[in-house]
């Protein structure tokens, strides 16, 4: 009697992996324009992986569709893509979230063999990181992904992004603290503005999404680290459903 509760347990936990893994076969079935590329055997074993590790299935996808886009680039597709070729983009995805929410290597369910930043690399250069959000700003204002009540004050970040741009490279020390600052602050800005337009019914069902993305790591989390993720992982929904370019620094 007492092992019943355990062994439902793992019946439901088996469930989800499986659910998961179907999700990530549809979403590779999609990008492959229709192709079916089924995820068993060996990749079976590797999506589910990711599923023991927490990762969001957003931001499985969000890997995948960094992996099919360097792809592209490379010119005419030949052949589908398999859910393997895209393992290295879905764990740095994966990484990048981490850091974003707050979530230590260390946490439960994360393998120690996910990647781990180190030193900065090139693309965490400031001029590199002013120049891509003036870029995406812009195109966002182009392909009107924005609304227009994000008009003042992305034309207010654009002016001063692109005055930092040009003089960037010669900030140092306590000049380069200040810019960095001020990115944060106006990222916090576009995130206030853009969770304000938020309607009742999206919130709940953000806040939902951020609950489950954060289950895996919930039992590991101090209470105030935990308030800390929610707040971060709910951002970091409120910017992929507007859209929205990281306008601060990650400059460790």
């Amino acid at each position: 009697m007492g092992k019943e509760p355990v062994t439902a347990d793992i019946a439901d936990f088996g469930s989800r992996v499986a659910e998961y893994c179907r999700e990530i076969e549809t979403y590779l079935c999609r990008k492959n324009d229709g192709h079916l590329i089924r995820v068993t055997g060996p990749s079976f074993d590797l999506v589910a992986g990711w599923a023991t590790q927490g990762v969001p299935l957003k931001v499985a996808c969000a890997g995948i569709d960094r992996c099919f886009e360097r792809y592209y680039r490379k010119g005419p597709r030949r052949r589908p893509v398999k859910i393997d070729f895209c393992e290295a983009d879905v764990l740095d995805v994966f990484d990048e979230w981490r850091r974003a929410v707050g979530i230590s290597l260390q946490s439960p369910g994360v393998s120690p063999q996910s990647p781990s930043p180190q030193s900065p690399s090139p693309r965490h250069s400031l001029p590199a990181h002013l120049e891509r959000v003036v870029l995406r700003l812009s195109e966002a204002r182009a392909r009107g992904t924005l609304d227009s009540a994000f008009d003042p004050l992305i034309d207010r970040a654009a002016a001063e992004l692109e005055a930092a741009r040009t003089k960037t490279a010669g900030v140092r020390g306590q000049a380069r603290q200040e810019l960095i600052a001020r990115l944060a602050s106006l990222d916090a800005e576009l995130l206030q503005q853009a969770r304000a337009l938020l309607d009742s019914p999206t919130r709940t069902a953000l806040s939902n999404e951020v609950e489950e993305s954060l289950a895996p790591f919930r039992a590991g989390m101090a209470p105030e680290s935990l308030a800390r993720a929610r707040h971060s992982a709910l951002d970091a929904l409120v910017r992929e459903r507007f859209r929205l370019p990281r306008i601060d620094f990650d400059h460790e």
